[in-house]
Parts: C-alpha cells; structure tokens; sequence
C-alpha cells in the first residue's frame, strides 16, 4: 500500500546543507496502522509529508498502491493526493467557516456535486460523533472536536490511506484515547490504512500494529508492536518504553533497597502471562523472589506483563530457576549483577 525505498530529504539552509531525513525505507500493509516514533527534531514530519509528496525527496521513491508517486506530473499528483487523507496537529479549520463548510468546501474545489457534497457531510460528520454541529464554528468546539472536524474532512475524499502528523500531541490524554479510539473504528470499519507519527508511547501502545523508531532522520529500530515492547535493543525505545512503565532500576534505588545478586527484568507475553510462574517458582526452587515493580501493558493485539525481581538465593539455584522461566515463554534480561 505504502512503500519508501531509500527517501532521503535534505534541505539547503544559510549554515548548509540539513538532512532532515536519511535513507529511509518502510511498508506499510493494506489495512494496517503503523507508527513512527520519535523525539523532536528526528525527522518525523518531514517523512510523513515525503508519502503524499507535500515535501519532495531529494533521493529515492515513494510508491502507492504500486504506483510511483515520485515519477509523477503535478496534475497526476494533485488527483493521486485524493486518495490519502492527512490530519494534523494543528487541525487547519477555517475560523470564519462553519464545521458544514469546513468539510464542504474541499470537495466542491475538486468537482463534487453538492447533492454529494450534502451527503458525505453528513455521513463522516455522524462518522466521528459530531451530527449536531454543522454550524458551529470551530471557535465554539473543543480540541477534540476540532480534530473530529479535521478527521472528518479528510474522510470526505474518502481515501485509502490516511495520514496522521501529531494529531494527538495538542489534546488532553482522556481526549486523546478518544481520537484513538476513532482512528482505531475508521480502521476497522472503512478499511483505511493509517500511517502516523508521534512522540507519544501510549499511542503507539494502543492503535499500531508495526512500529519503526527514528532518531536523527533515520529509523534505527522497526518491528511489531508486540517485538519493540518486549525485545527492544535500541536505547532510544527503552527511552520511549521507560515513558510509560519502569523498565531500570535506578542507582539511587539499587543502593536504598541494598540489593545484591541478581536482579532480572521478566517480560511475560500471551499465555505466559496469566500462569502463577513465579509461585511455581518459589516452590519448586531455593530461591526467594522479590517483586520491585510490575505492570501489564494492553496492545492492539497482545497483552505484555513485567516483572522486575531480585531473586534472592544459592547462584545455581537462581539459574535453574530462570531456565525454568525461560522454559515456559518468559523473557528475562538481567538489570544489576
């Protein structure tokens, strides 16, 4: 659906030349939700504007549906652009215009007829829960219902791909899960691939199937959901992980709790995390666990628990013991010797 072979970007500036983005390849699956995370300044706005072409790659090729969107002429490029919508931070309302018009007036600039016109309104505006407020104006509606107006907008065009730059960093968190939660519905309902960017980990921890982590106009890490949450290597995703669950025990910590020997990190995945493993452990081994944090994280399409342990006993039988949580499915990495 979405395929980048080796985009690089760079832009001329007075101290030179800056690559705001390096090589970079992705692909993205019909139906999927995938997500880009990053810190400011790694480039991510500048790739999500290279798929739709809004900022030219000064090397590689995007592809859409197999066509060569590099390759093509500016009127071929405005119509292909109908076909992927684009939501932004910033919402991009027309103040004097109402929430009717917002939506409105894009498509009867592309030809739309406005018995159509009429009709998608209403449809995208029910879409994403604002039918009673076709003539508000977007001075009169929240964050979040600017970004519902805004989705519903590039909804119109009904397009196959939509895509999402920082459409939840403006919002408050309980409004933010509730765009979630209707990117998640046009998802599944509509079909439409979603790629988005973000700084956000609980964004990418509720709606992605695939994500790639890029630092400094590259991607230095990409995989499943379920892969970076429990198999992370780059610091920058243990970084971004920390953000929402303590994944290191910090010296200050180390050294209040006097501990020694090992301590481990257990990461439990699917089956393994409903199982009494660390009580079976207990008992069939001379070892004393102490739990020192723990948390289970909800994905699109898993459940991830951790456990951080000091394990407390004779060194062989704290081995055995972990070979025994590895035997049935748990991750261990070990945190301070």
């Amino acid at each position: 659906m979405i395929v980048l072979e080796n985009v690089t970007k760079v832009f001329q500036s007075k101290k030179g030349k800056i690559e705001a983005v390096k090589d970079v390849s992705l692909h993205v699956k019909k139906g999927e939700i995938h997500g880009v995370i990053g810190y400011s300044g790694a480039g991510k706005s500048t790739l999500i504007r290279c798929v739709n072409l809004l900022e030219k790659p000064s090397s590689g090729k995007v592809y859409i549906n197999g066509e060569e969107l590099t390759s093509f002429t500016p009127n071929q490029l405005r119509e292909k652009r109908t076909n992927i919508g684009m939501i932004f931070q910033g919402f991009n309302l027309l103040k004097t215009a109402t929430v009717y018009d917002n939506i409105a007036i894009p498509l009867k600039l592309i030809g739309i007829s406005n018995e159509e016109v009429k009709n998608r309104v209403n449809k995208y505006l029910d879409i994403v829960g604002l039918s009673d407020k076709h003539n508000a104006y977007p001075g009169q509606l929240s964050g979040g219902q600017k970004q519902r107006v805004a989705i519903a907008r590039a909804l119109s065009q009904e397009p196959e791909i939509l895509l999402s730059d920082e459409a939840t960093s403006a919002l408050d968190p309980e409004t933010t899960d509730s765009i979630l939660d209707l990117l998640l519905k046009i998802n599944e309902e509509l079909g439409i691939t979603i790629l988005l960017i973000t700084h956000e980990m609980n964004v990418i921890q509720k709606i992605c199937d695939y994500v790639y982590v890029m630092e400094n106009g590259e991607i230095v890490e990409h995989g499943s959901a379920i892969d970076l949450f429990t198999k992370p290597n780059k610091e920058t995703t243990k970084k971004f992980l920390n953000t929402i669950a303590q994944r290191k025990l910090t010296p200050s910590l180390v050294n209040q709790l006097k501990l020694s020997g090992s301590v481990t990190r257990l990461t439990f995945v699917g089956e393994s995390t409903g199982q009494p493993l660390l009580s079976l452990v207990s008992k069939q081994f001379n070892v004393k666990p102490n739990i020192l944090t723990a948390n289970i994280i909800e994905l699109k399409n898993g459940i991830v628990g951790n456990l951080v342990i000091h394990l407390v006993g004779d060194q062989d039988e704290v081995k055995a013991a972990q070979q025994f949580l590895k035997d049935h499915g748990v991750g261990l990495e070990e945190l301070e010797g």
